[in-house]
């Protein structure tokens, strides 16, 4: 009975002790954020302040990232000639490969479990290369598809750590394959254009 007691005048010393001093702090609590908020979103005619993680904000911009520089497809100019190069010219760059890879790394808590990629070596092979024969495409009009695929293999060792609650360290050495594709669709020209 004593310990309930001795426990009973603790808390009540320390709840008197909050009530009077934490009025004088400054502090604001809940109610004075919601009331400074609305007096901004009032003076700037917007809604208030929301603190987005740098997380989100990454994903976004990665989006649109991967979107603008591989998520389109191309129409190209009419190739004229007899010799005009008519093969895949642009194999996929370190960075889209890896981009295309699935992302296992991310999302990993700071010194709680993280995954690292390290000695990464990518190796292309084209293994498609072939042109269509002319037809009308929505909004390209009369055009050739030209397929280009890739297959690519990344060798790379997958570094798994964590430093809490047992710190361990694993390497592992991976070999993933991730085929990539470059159609792209080129303009008709000549008598046979019209489709």
């Amino acid at each position: 009975m004593d310990g309930l007691r001795t426990f009973l005048k603790r808390m009540t010393l320390l709840t008197g002790l909050l009530l009077l001093t934490a009025p004088n702090s400054g502090c604001l609590f809940i109610g004075g954020f919601a009331n400074q908020a609305w007096v901004i979103s009032k003076f700037f005619v917007t809604t208030p302040l929301i603190p987005v993680s740098p997380f989100f904000s990454q994903e976004v911009e990665d989006t649109y990232y991967y979107e603008e520089r591989y998520g389109r497809v191309p129409v190209l100019e009419p190739v004229e000639g007899e010799n005009a190069p008519l093969f895949c010219m642009d194999p996929p760059t370190p960075d889209e490969v890896m981009r295309s890879m699935p992302d296992d790394t991310k999302g990993g808590w700071p010194f709680l479990a993280e995954v690292q990629r390290n000695n990464v070596r990518i190796v292309v092979e084209p293994i498609v290369d072939s042109l269509g024969e002319c037809r009308f495409y929505p909004m390209a009009g009369p055009a050739r598809l030209h397929k280009c695929h890739y297959k690519c293999t990344v060798y790379l060792e997958k570094v798994m750590r964590s430093d809490w609650p047992i710190p361990f360290e694993h390497i592992d050495d991976t070999i993933e394959v991730v085929y990539i594709d470059h159609d792209h669709l080129i303009m008709c020209a000549g008598p046979d254009a019209g489709g």
